[in-house]
């Protein structure tokens, strides 16, 4: 574990391709690395790992969502999406986006893999990094919603989620 943190703190330091951290990764980030970074890093903690990274207790954190969204963002020139009932996402100029789509049922193991992989494809599809963030994460959520339309919100995985991705980015496009 000791070398996927040396790894990652590395890729943060000499990484010149946008970085996208996630899960086990927000937990190695050194953050005083990011204050020198090169390139785009975008962090997407759920709601508990951004109360570790802030010191914060949850509900603390929840009180000023937006604000602490905002600030961690600019104090490390990093684009935050964090992961929640209404997705946020943080840029380091300040704007902030709150996502409309998505459910209670997409709070599943793999969801955020899912949502990481989004974002990372249209990133990679040369999308600019605020429009491939939006996108990215109304595109998750707008899967996750008819994939709780069509097998319902309890049972929900997140291979539900991959299956209708097609479809939600066809509802964009037609």
């Amino acid at each position: 574990m000791k070398s996927y943190g040396r790894l990652l703190n590395f890729l943060v330091d000499n990484s010149e391709k946008p970085l996208i951290i996630d899960a086990e990764g927000i937990n190695k980030l050194n953050l005083d690395k990011l204050k020198n970074h090169k390139q785009n890093i975008v962090l997407t903690p759920h709601y508990g790992e951004m109360a570790r990274l802030v010191k914060k207790n949850t509900n603390d954190m929840r009180e000023n969502i937006i604000e602490n969204s905002v600030e961690f963002s600019a104090m490390y020139n990093i684009y935050l999406v964090l992961k929640g009932p209404r997705t946020i996402i943080a840029c380091p100029n300040g704007t902030v986006y709150v996502n409309t789509t998505g459910n209670p049922g997409m709070a599943t193991g793999g969801s955020g893999d899912v949502l990481t992989g989004v974002i990372s494809s249209f990133i990679g599809q040369k999308i600019e990094i605020t429009n491939a963030l939006k996108l990215g994460v109304y595109v998750h959520g707008s899967a996750g919603d008819i994939a709780a339309k069509n097998i319902g919100e309890y049972s929900l995985i997140a291979s539900d989620i991959i299956k209708y991705l097609p479809e939600a980015i066809n509802k964009l496009i037609l």
